[in-house]
């Protein structure tokens, strides 16, 4: 794991500019590669690349960037890994190319020569984000991997074309546009995050996963890149050629996928471990690991004071199962309270994912033993591991048969009773429920499904399922709220049944740009390498093309999952409800953090926020209303970012 930063510039730039401007951006990503740096320059050109380098693979100075092609024609600085890179250089080879070290950024370069960028991308198999100099037909490409695991931001300043792996590398640049993108900031405060290919600045993009920008000196634009991959794609192969065999066939084959996804991740040259929660997709990722591994895998998993929120227990039982060498450790919430004044400085745009924190502090604790860790993530998104796409979609369906102004009406009524007297209620009947029925948090699921019976048709249902402000623009001064890339994408998938609508408009946008940049940043903030096995794309496509059926019993997602889990770790060490990687924000806005979010929503001006209607919501919250939490994680989040970045 790495970290670049870039210029293109249509300009006369001396030599000594080009070195300072990139240096400068360079610098800003220490952090993802505390190992090594390098810079390039091409002053004729006016093209310039830094490199920050994370050592995983060839530890040698022949895994040095940036880096060019035995024949000089093209230069290349390069975020992420191929895994099967190994497997590719036998082909190179048998052409006539000739490796000097072990590094697969040395195999990117070869392969680009003799198959040309598009499809030299398309066959391989890792997590990257590349930019690539052209000298013969002086372009410059910026490449992003499929399911946007890597980030790539690109932004148009004047007569240069700035890139890098975050956004503290285009803040670096003095000159650079700070100006805030409002629609962006709507579609943050409904959904949690900014949505590709937009960014919070105006003039700054996203690139989007998938996607290949190229781009020449001088150019105007930097809107048009083109897929080499898509999950649509992956949704139309997979109608054309559904899996056709039985259940344990189906299972065997996504065993088969998983082992070789995850067997692939544990190449390094330097110590790899994973982290561990003790829920599905982290244990089976730790059972074929250590199933892979010659010796024992070391495992690692955060615990808190908080019974609710702890899952170290479970975990634990899995690891002396597996017999990984397990550590953990127990965290107060003021440890991880302590956490938050340093999210607007590791996540520079605004993420208003409440999980960042222990994601954050099981990062910190992994990095101590190892420079690369596995984990789960990604299980949820491609095995229908969310409550909201069984239980969302029966509930939407039978929502539907109901005349639209009987649901309004239901809804006024939902919205009349406080959150005190809905908790109070549900209280007194949960301990009658099954334990793996009962819910955290009713006021704030009965909340919602008040918002979902206002609403007139299926994707405006869904998109009031994923919403912490049902009307965000109501926060923004003077501002109508315009379709999001989160709209188009409900939009673009509209043929799919509502079930897989979800999936695949979640697999598209949550998942790049919520979970996966969390993922980034939490790990790249104390330079850990987190690999994500479950999201290789021959698991996300093969898992397309698997009828519901072996992705759904009873109410529970992520069966084919679970059955292969079950073959290596026994059913009651890992059958229990979802608990979720989080913290508990609402008591923590009402207890401890009390009086800071009041400083920052009420006490402090925005002149892009509409301070009465801020100070309104967090009286609400006063009140009782905790399912306004989240929602106020959004604006505390923007406003605390605002400050941090001086924008």
């Amino acid at each position: 794991m790495c970290g670049f930063a870039g210029v293109l510039t249509a300009e006369g730039s001396t030599r000594e500019e080009l070195e300072s401007l990139t240096a400068r951006m360079t610098a800003s990503l220490i952090h993802r590669g505390p190992d090594d740096d390098g810079i390039w320059i091409d002053p004729e050109s006016g093209v310039g690349f830094g490199f920050r380098r994370l050592a995983i693979v060839e530890l040698s100075a022949h895994g040095h960037q940036p880096m060019q092609s035995a024949s000089g024609r093209f230069t290349i600085v390069f975020n992420g890994e191929i895994y099967n890179h190994g497997d590719l250089r036998p082909e190179l080879e048998a052409a006539g190319y000739r490796f000097r070290g072990r590094s697969d950024t040395e195999t990117i370069l070869a392969a680009v020569e003799h198959f040309g960028l598009r499809e030299a991308v398309r066959r391989f198999v890792g997590m990257f984000a590349i930019a690539l100099w052209d000298a013969q037909e002086r372009t410059l490409s910026l490449v992003r991997d499929r399911l946007g695991i890597k980030p790539l931001f690109v932004s148009r300043q004047g007569p240069r074309i700035l890139f890098g792996s975050e956004l503290k590398a285009l803040l670096a640049v003095p000159e650079f546009d700070r100006t805030i993108d409002v629609d962006a900031v709507a579609a943050y405060l409904r959904y949690r995050y900014v949505p590709a290919p937009m960014s919070v600045f105006r003039g700054t993009r996203k690139l989007l996963p998938g996607h290949i920008l190229t781009l020449r000196v001088g150019t105007s634009s930097i809107d048009g890149s083109a897929p080499y991959w898509s999950v649509a794609e992956a949704v139309e192969h997979a109608a054309a050629d559904p899996f056709a065999g039985s259940g344990d066939e189906a299972d065997a084959a996504l065993e088969t996928l998983v082992s070789d996804a995850v067997r692939l991740r544990l190449q390094a040259d330097v110590p790899v471990g994973a982290l561990l929660s003790g829920g599905i997709d982290s244990s089976l990722v730790v059972a074929l690991a250590q199933q892979s591994a010659s010796f024992p895998l070391k495992t690692f998993c955060v615990g808190f004071d908080s019974a609710e929120h702890d899952e170290a227990a479970a975990a634990a039982a899995v690891a002396r199962h597996l017999g990984t060498d397990h550590i953990d450790i127990v965290v107060t919430g003021a440890d991880a309270r302590a956490v938050i004044p340093r999210l607007p400085s590791m996540f520079d745009e605004p993420l208003a994912n409440a999980s960042q924190i222990p994601t954050y502090l099981v990062c910190e604790l992994a990095r101590r033993q190892v420079t690369v860790a596995l984990s789960g993530d990604g299980g949820d998104e491609i095995m229908a591991g969310y409550h909201r796409y069984l239980q969302g979609s029966q509930l939407i369906t039978r929502m539907r048969r109901v005349p639209h102004g009987l649901r309004r009406m239901a809804a006024a009524g939902i919205s009349a009773v406080p959150s005190a007297g809905w908790n109070r209620g549900y209280g007194m009947v949960s301990t009658l429920l099954p334990r793996g029925r009962r819910h955290r948090l009713p006021a704030g699921k009965i909340a919602k499904v008040g918002h979902l019976l206002g609403e007139s048709s299926d994707a405006t249902m869904y998109r009031s399922l994923l919403s912490a402000w049902q009307d965000p623009c109501r926060f923004l001064r003077g501002t109508a709220c315009d379709a999001s890339p989160v709209d188009a994408a409900l939009e673009r998938f509209s043929g799919l049944p509502l079930f897989e609508r979800m999936m695949a408009t979640d697999q598209v946008t949550y998942l790049p740009d919520d979970l996966l940049a969390k993922v980034d940043r939490a790990s790249m903030a104390v330079s850990l390498e987190l690999r994500v096995p479950l999201l290789d794309h021959r698991v996300v496509e093969y898992a397309w093309r698997l009828d519901r059926s072996h992705k759904v019993e009873g109410s529970r997602g992520k069966r084919a999952l679970r059955r292969i889990l079950y073959r290596h770790v026994p059913r009651e060490l890992v059958d229990r409800p979802k608990t979720g990687f989080t913290v508990p924000l609402g008591e923590w806005l009402a207890g401890p953090l009390r009086d800071w979010a009041g400083d920052i929503l009420v006490g402090s001006q925005d002149d892009l926020l509409d301070s009465e209607a801020v100070a309104a919501a967090w009286q609400e919250f006063r009140r009782g209303e905790d399912h306004l939490a989240d929602g106020l994680w959004t604006l505390l989040q923007f406003k605390a970012w605002r400050m941090e970045w001086n924008v």
